[in-house]
C-alpha cells in the first residue's frame, strides 16, 4: 500500500482579495482556494504578499508561504514577478494604479458634491485623507520600512500616496471663490496639507504612537481648520 503525504494546510486568503490592506489574516484552517484566471493568480499573489510583508516584515517572509497564503503555486511568483523583490515593485505598480482610480471616481464632483464653504471642504478632504490613510497601514508598514533602507523607494510612496489625488483635491478647492483669489502658493499648500495631515493623523498617530483613532480624528480637524482660515500665513512661517 503506497502512503501518500499530505501537505499541512496554510492560511489563504480566499474569497477575502476584496479586502485590500485591512491586515487581517484567516486562520480558519480551510484549503487554499485555487485561483484560475492569470490575472486573478497575480492579484491572490500581490495581497498575500501584503498581508504576509506587514505582519511579518519583508526579509521574514518566504515565497512559499506567499504562495501558500494565496493559493497558488509558488513557481508562479517566479514566473510573475521574477521572485519576492519584484512582488515588492508589483505591490508599489498596484498600489499607484488603485490610488489613480479612486481619486478620479470618489472626489469627483458629480459623485461628491462640493461642501458648502472653502472650511467645511477642506476639512471634508482632510478626513477622507485620514481614512485613507488608516486603511492603507499595511502598505505603509511595508514600504515605510523599506524606504529607510532604500531611498528610492520613498519618491514613489509620494506617488502612491500624496501626488496621486492632488490636482483632483486643488481642483475642488478652486471650486470657492476664496480660494480662487488666493495666492497660487497658498492653494499648493492646502492642497499638499491635505496628505500630510492624513499621513500623520491616519497613520503615524494612530498605528506608529498608538493613539486613539477618534482622538487623531478630532484633531485632524482642528488642525485643519486653523489652517485653512489663513494659508498665507502657513506659507510665511
Amino acid at each position: 500500500m503506497i502512503r501518500t503525504k499530505t501537505k499541512r494546510e496554510r492560511p489563504t486568503l480566499g474569497r477575502r482579495l476584496a479586502s485590500f490592506g485591512r491586515g487581517k489574516s484567516s486562520r480558519n484552517g480551510s484549503r487554499p482556494e485555487r485561483v484560475r484566471d492569470r490575472t486573478a493568480k497575480r492579484r491572490a499573489l500581490i495581497l498575500a504578499a501584503l498581508e504576509l510583508f506587514a505582519r511579518k516584515g519583508y526579509e521574514s517572509t518566504t515565497t512559499r508561504e506567499i504562495a501558500a497564503s494565496a493559493g497558488c503555486a509558488e513557481g508562479l511568483i517566479h514566473r510573475y514577478f521574477k521572485g519576492k523583490a519584484g512582488l515588492l515593485a508589483a505591490l508599489i505598480e498596484y498600489r499607484v494604479s488603485k490610488e489613480a482610480l479612486d481619486s478620479s471616481s470618489v472626489l469627483q464632483p458629480s459623485l461628491s458634491p462640493p461642501s458648502p464653504s472653502l472650511e467645511d471642504e477642506f476639512v471634508h478632504l482632510v478626513d477622507r485623507e485620514v481614512q485613507r490613510m488608516w486603511e492603507s497601514r499595511d502598505f505603509l508598514r511595508v514600504f515605510i520600512s523599506r524606504a529607510i533602507v532604500d531611498p528610492a523607494i520613498g519618491s514613489v510612496l509620494n506617488k502612491a500616496l500624496i501626488s496621486a489625488s492632488g490636482k483632483t483635491i486643488s481642483e475642488r478647492l478652486k471650486h470657492y471663490e476664496s480660494c480662487r483669489k488666493m495666492p497660487a502658493d497658498a492653494v499648493e499648500v492646502l492642497t499638499q496639507a491635505v496628505g500630510m495631515l492624513g499621513l500623520v493623523f491616519g497613520f503615524v498617530r494612530p498605528v506608529l504612537l498608538r493613539q486613539d483613532r477618534s482622538r487623531a480624528k478630532k484633531m485632524a480637524a482642528a488642525v485643519a481648520k486653523i489652517l485653512v482660515s489663513n494659508p498665507a500665513y502657513s506659507i510665511s512661517v
